[in-house]
């Protein structure tokens, strides 16, 4: 009886843990993924590495050495020179010029965005749905189509060759109105909209002092994708502007390079070429560095929304 008492008293043994493997699909996604990350990371990195190489280099250098890494000759402050003193330094004005048609571009558009997105999102009126199907359709409509368009209607009222035939075409941004409007759904909560009205405020001080604030991460998205789509632009300044004092850099350099491979007789610029288009991304760089946590959050809030 001790023994069988002694025996009934010793716990249950635990049961043995069992491992159960993941479905075949799902194994090991991961490298997978890190692997393709790295490939895309290759991809858009290698050409960047490549103009950092080339800048380095003088024109002879260029075709007399491997590509993806220093010349005989580190000529960087060398081409720096040249670049900015080329031409009287007319380099430096076309980047004060890209410097303005970006940042004016960029932040009117991004204010008008703002403005429409907010009353899209929050107000009803009519012909409101009819209206933004057409700004969604607006948005598959190539740039380059409504170039000569755009041309002609600025010809007939003279301001063809002057700033502004590049800053007005670049307010309009059909996607950023867009954007804004998914934004404003979820920032600005009608609730708060309502006690604004209940305290006395207007329409436009409501969105000035109480949906701007809220806003702000959109606008800046907005305002990213501008620069870099106005900063970048070649070919609507091409067609509207001829006098090379109002020229961006994405045409002067163009010019350079038309220069460079002239055929005979034509001043070799390529270094100069190269070293410009590379002068002309830092701008890029940092207004996306300094930005980017405002960018990033609105980007992930309209992914929620869509």
């Amino acid at each position: 009886m001790t023994t069988l008492g002694s025996r009934a008293a010793k716990p249950a043994a635990a049961p043995a843990t069992v491992r159960t493997l993941p479905p075949a699909g799902h194994r090991r996604p991961g490298n997978i993924l890190t692997l393709f990350m790295l490939a895309c990371l290759v991809y858009f990195l290698l050409p960047l590495f490549w103009l950092v190489m080339a800048a380095t280099k003088s024109n002879s250098g260029l075709f007399n050495s491997f590509g993806l890494w220093f010349g005989h000759d580190f000529d960087l402050f060398t081409n720096l020179h040249d670049v900015l003193t080329y031409n009287d330094g007319v380099y430096v004005r076309w980047l004060l010029n890209t410097l303005m048609y970006a940042t004016v571009s960029a932040v009117g558009a991004s204010l008008i965005a703002a403005m429409g997105g907010y009353a899209f999102a929050k107000y009803r009126f009519p012909g409101r749905n009819a209206m933004f199907a057409i700004v969604l359709g607006s948005i598959m409509v190539p740039q380059t189509v409504l170039a000569i368009p755009t041309y002609l209607l600025f010809s007939k009222i003279g301001l063809v060759n002057t700033p502004l035939a590049v800053i007005l075409p670049s307010l309009v941004s059909p996607f950023g109105l867009y954007l804004m409007r998914v934004y404003a759904e979820g920032a600005v909560p009608d609730s708060l909209i309502e006690a604004a009205r209940i305290d006395g405020a207007g329409p436009f001080r409501i969105f000035r002092q109480v949906a701007f604030r809220l806003l702000a991460p959109g606008i800046v998205t907005v305002l990213l994708f501008t620069l870099v789509s106005t900063w970048n632009n070649y070919f609507l300044p091409l067609i509207m502007l001829n006098n090379p004092r109002w020229y961006p850099v994405t045409v002067g350099l163009a010019q350079w390079q038309g220069q460079a491979s002239g055929g005979s007789g034509a001043q070799a610029l390529f270094s100069l070429v190269i070293t410009g288009a590379l002068l002309s991304i830092i701008p890029l760089i940092a207004a996306f560095l300094l930005l980017q946590r405002y960018w990033q959050g609105a980007l992930g809030l309209g992914a929620v929304k869509g």
